[in-house]
């Protein structure tokens, strides 16, 4: 059995929890702690807080999921200021082993590990995922993560990282033009994630009380998301709607460039609103893509129900590193 820390960090927070390995291969995570990243001034730091929970002593493997791209001598992640150095792990944080990916490639290594109980059927053919060939994964979050997944219809897997949520924006009606047209007063290019992440909801309600005339006090994207879900204000309500038309329209374009057989939703703000996804515009938004609607109408979407796939995930990637 192998003992590691597992640490997901995304924009606004970093989980952390401690993990064991079966020599079967099987995960147990331990109870995580969130710590928000705008509470620490590193990442040594915020590890540092989470050691002293844990009675000041760690294991000396950790697998580390970051919210931006990996690889380099300095890591700096996407939406939060922190930077990380792999190479200095060992020396200041103490860790021997170490794997560090990208935040959407851990959810990637969950999916590919999740039990089929693990997934909730969002639209298209009902049943279990298809077992070879690509999925499709995406996530609003403090940014929009994207990423894919080959099965080899065994147990042999391969995960894609990408920076597809940063692909270029495109309107698809009129509300559409007008969310981009006041996006564009701030950023020279508009990305996917500027309208399909949590903090895009402010753009997205403020485009639609514009147009209905209306004078609203401006709202963080917390009240707004969370006015919605309580049903308070019909103007959240309707901009979560509308993000989740845009959330279809995109998850059907990454299906599309992946030469996808299926995809997953993943990430803390596709379940809370699970219940608004499926009874939105969402389906029929990742079917319509013209000449090849008939062959979105196959593909199954699910979206995955663990606790937490960014630490479930930077596990099973230690595992296939370290210990196969």
């Amino acid at each position: 059995m192998t003992e590691l820390v597992t640490v997901d960090i995304g924009g606004t927070h970093a989980r952390f929890a401690l993990a064991t390995i079966a020599n079967d291969g099987a995960i147990t995570l331990g109870e995580p702690a969130t710590l928000h990243t705008k509470d620490h001034g590193s990442f040594q730091l915020a590890w540092q807080a989470f050691r002293d929970m844990n009675g000041g002593t760690l294991p000396d493997a950790v697998a580390m999921s970051v919210a931006g791209p990996v690889g380099n001598e300095v890591i700096k992640f996407t939406n939060n200021p922190w930077i990380l150095r792999p190479a200095k792990i060992q020396e200041m944080l103490g860790p021997t082993r170490q794997t560090i990916i990208n935040d959407f490639a851990a959810v990637a290594h969950a999916v590919a590990c999740a039990h089929e109980d693990d997934f909730l059927h969002l639209t298209g053919p009902e049943g279990p995922l298809p077992t070879t060939g690509t999925l499709s994964i995406l996530g609003p979050g403090t940014g929009l993560g994207v990423a894919h997944l080959w099965k080899d219809g065994k147990s042999g897997y391969h995960v894609q990282a990408t920076e597809g949520g940063h692909i270029d924006y495109a309107p698809l009606d009129l509300i559409e033009d007008a969310i981009l047209a006041r996006l564009r007063k701030r950023h020279n290019r508009v990305s996917v994630e500027r309208v399909v992440s949590g903090p895009a909801i402010v753009d997205i309600y403020a485009t639609l009380a514009a147009m209905e005339h209306k004078a609203v006090h401006e709202k963080t994207d917390v009240e707004i998301w969370t006015a919605a879900a309580s049903g308070e204000d019909s103007m959240a309500v309707a901009a979560v709607d509308r993000f989740c038309l845009a959330l279809g329209a995109a998850a059907g374009d990454y299906a599309l460039a992946h030469g996808a057989g299926g995809v997953v939703i993943a990430g803390g703000l596709g379940y809370r609103i699970r219940d608004t996804i499926q009874s939105s515009g969402f389906a029929e938004r990742f079917r319509a893509k013209g000449r090849f609607a008939g062959l979105m109408a196959t593909l199954p979407v699910k979206l995955i129900t663990h606790p937490q796939p960014g630490l479930f995930g930077a596990a099973a990637a230690f595992a296939r590193e370290h210990l196969s």
